[in-house]
């Protein structure tokens, strides 16, 4: 799924829809995927993981490790990092289903794999850093 799949807009029954929050998302990512990529590369050339996952919010989350903060950055998200292992490990993808994860998981040199927590839910996005 890519962002533009999330982000709202538009017209509604006649009525203006609010702005999506995810639109300030796509913002803050072109700022910060330089900083992305180079976490992405190292955990993998370290041996961490082949698949990083980074959480995107506007809350408090208690999964990864925080890697920008949108309070000192004085943007909208912040961004933790994580990785497929943990996320099964903690039961947000069940074992049965790493596969299907792994087999639609794009290329880690030329997408981010974010999971993105906003009120409505979560899903996750791949986002090109080109």
């Amino acid at each position: 799924m890519d962002i533009e799949d999330l982000m709202g807009g538009g017209v509604s029954n006649g009525e203006e829809t609010q702005q999506s929050p995810l639109k300030s998302l796509k913002v803050d990512l072109d700022f910060y995927k330089e900083s992305i990529k180079e976490v992405a590369t190292d955990m993998m050339a370290e041996g961490y993981t082949l698949y990083p996952i980074f959480i995107a919010h506007q809350h408090e989350v208690s999964i990864g490790e925080l890697l920008l903060d949108k309070n000192e950055l004085q943007t909208q998200w912040s961004i933790h990092v994580s990785s497929l292992e943990e996320f099964v490990e903690r039961g947000l993808i069940k074992e049965d289903k790493q596969a299907h994860f792994v087999k639609n998981y794009k290329s880690a040199n030329d997408y981010m794999c974010l999971f993105v927590l906003v009120p409505e839910g979560a899903n996750f996005v791949f986002y090109p850093y080109a």
